[in-house]
């Protein structure tokens, strides 16, 4: 596995919708796909450059990602381990926004600046988001100045959050799902209606009809 390369910039090039480099390495050419804010930034020809790599090995080749920072890769990876992100999106989302910011909309469940990058729609944005929330915002919560409010509120850990009982969450999140709901909205609204206050003791009619209108509102 290729991890890391350092060499001189031989050749910029694009592909569709693709951006690269071929990388001199002590005789040898590595052809490295980057993300297109990257490639807008490349040195000069001849250049000396440094990469941190991701290797993907499929049936039809071998192809190299490259990043300026190990922590881009690290995102990278986490990215493409997501259920229906792959190494193209991926990139298309490092490539919108820089680290740091994509690390936020995550974090803060932003769909619509996730949906800003190329091929990215809501639903893969609510995946990223359900998927990747809880596991950014302990690796990169600190670094990336999030308070304690702000992770709370992008919907990390429920622990200790008012909210109905266990068995009326459940029941709630069947049929919302049937009613067409994400499990992110439906997330948002039992731990908003929480905070607000509503009796955890209420049936499980009352806490939809709550929740139906905390939706209606969200969504107006």
């Amino acid at each position: 596995m290729i991890g890391w390369l350092q060499g001189h910039v031989a050749e910029p090039w694009q592909q569709g919708n693709r951006c690269g480099l071929l990388l001199a390495c002590s005789g040898v050419g590595y052809e490295v796909q980057i993300t297109r804010r990257h490639w807008e930034l490349l040195p000069p020809a001849g250049s000396q450059l440094s990469l941190y790599t991701h290797q993907t090995i499929r049936d039809d080749g071998w192809t190299l990602f490259g990043f300026g920072a190990r922590h881009e890769r690290d995102l990278f990876r986490l990215l493409v381990a997501v259920s229906g992100v792959g190494p193209q999106m991926a990139l298309a989302l490092l490539g919108t926004m820089p680290c740091e910011e994509l690390v936020r909309a995550i974090v803060q469940a932003d769909l619509r600046r996730l949906c800003r990058a190329p091929g990215v729609g809501k639903r893969t944005a609510e995946r990223l988001a359900v998927e990747l929330r809880g596991k950014l915002a302990e690796s990169y919560g600190a670094a990336a100045g999030f308070d304690d409010d702000t992770l709370d509120g992008a919907g990390g850990s429920t622990d200790g959050d008012p909210g109905p009982t266990a068995s009326t969450r459940e029941e709630l999140q069947i049929t919302l799902t049937a009613l067409g709901y994400e499990p992110l909205e439906i997330s948002r609204a039992l731990r908003g209606l929480g905070r607000d206050g509503l009796d955890p003791a209420l049936d499980a009619d009352a806490w939809l009809s709550a929740c139906l209108r905390w939706l209606s509102r969200e969504a107006a």
